[in-house]
């Protein structure tokens, strides 16, 4: 068998971790929760890369949601997960015996669907992970872009709502608080509690605490019509953000993965809208494709393989 690759995300809930070949194909995979615990999710990260390592594998690539320093491979802070000043990078390299790289979860993302999904063929490519929380990832001129410190992409946390609903990473308002899959939960637990006959009451057994995005979303597919207000909003803020990145950054295609992209046109279409309504210049951007990620959940793990073999392999 060819050399192959791990590649590992750890996301807000759970770590994904997969061998593949260099052509993308997955040959093994495993899914754990992540724990809450601040130690925790690095030792099972090391548990999920260990589970699918062989001897075929000569490199490993993690994608960890947060402001992971490329550099040094530390996260230093991670809003949605109890990290901080994490040696992400050191800890796996030993434990798995293999050059490792980390990056962020969503540029490894990105990366993936630039090189093998949904961006290929453009050099100028914005990718949006909406989940618990929203990431980005910027390809410019055909370059990966990390910035100074490995941090850019943190499109989730600009400002769009002073004095709106707390967020993980200390400030108020971000676009990640009312444009994720944490705001859907959010307002689906709201609406359970005003709208007592709703689908998303009747299937979460009146009980708050059990809805989450992806009931909302099974709701809305069932054509619940208050579940499918609430995409409908998360969408419009969704659409209203990418304006302001293309507006920022110019690209020819922006790429929406991540959890909340499952739920297909119940999101994207209200987000084409509001980005047609306040983009700048809308008659000359009209052209700028907004499509789902094409390596669906799998997208950071592929991703964060494909960076490792590329850029640690001669």
């Amino acid at each position: 068998m060819s050399a192959t690759a791990i590649g590992v995300d750890v996301g807000g809930t759970k770590v994904n971790a997969l061998r593949l070949t260099p052509e993308g194909e997955v040959v093994a995979r495993v899914t754990l929760p992540t724990p809450e615990d601040a130690e925790a999710p690095v030792e099972v990260l090391v548990e999920a890369a260990r589970a699918v390592l062989n001897e075929d594998v000569v490199v490993a690539g993690v994608g960890a949601a947060g402001l992971l320093e490329v550099s040094t491979g530390v996260m230093r802070f991670a809003p949605n997960i109890a990290w901080r000043e994490a040696p992400i990078l050191d800890r796996v390299r030993d434990a798995l015996g293999v050059p490792t790289l980390v990056d962020n979860d969503c540029t490894a993302a990105g990366f993936g669907e630039w090189r093998l999904g949904a961006g290929r063929g453009h050099d100028d490519v914005v990718y949006v992970g909406v989940g618990t929380g929203i990431g980005g990832a910027l390809v410019m001129g055909g370059r990966l872009q990390r910035g100074a410190r490995g941090f850019a992409g943190e499109i989730g946390h600009i400002i769009v709502e002073p004095d709106g609903p707390a967020c993980g990473c200390g400030n108020r308002g971000c676009w990640e608080v009312v444009a994720s899959g944490h705001a859907i939960m959010r307002d689906g637990r709201g609406a359970l509690r005003r709208h007592a006959h709703s689908a998303i009451a009747e299937m979460a057994d009146g009980n708050p605490e059990r809805v989450t995005g992806t009931l909302v979303t099974d709701a809305a597919r069932s054509g619940d019509p208050t579940a499918r207000g609430i995409l409908a909003e998360v969408g419009h803020r969704l659409g209203q953000g990418i304006a302001g990145l293309v507006n920022v950054l110019d690209p020819s295609i922006v790429i929406v993965g991540g959890g909340v992209a499952e739920a297909g046109e119940l999101v994207l279409a209200p987000a084409r809208a509001a980005y047609l309504a306040c983009v700048e210049g809308r008659e000359l951007r009209s052209d700028v494709s907004i499509v789902p990620a094409a390596l669906g959940p799998d997208g950071a793990a592929v991703g964060a393989a494909v960076l490792a073999l590329e850029e640690l392999v001669p």
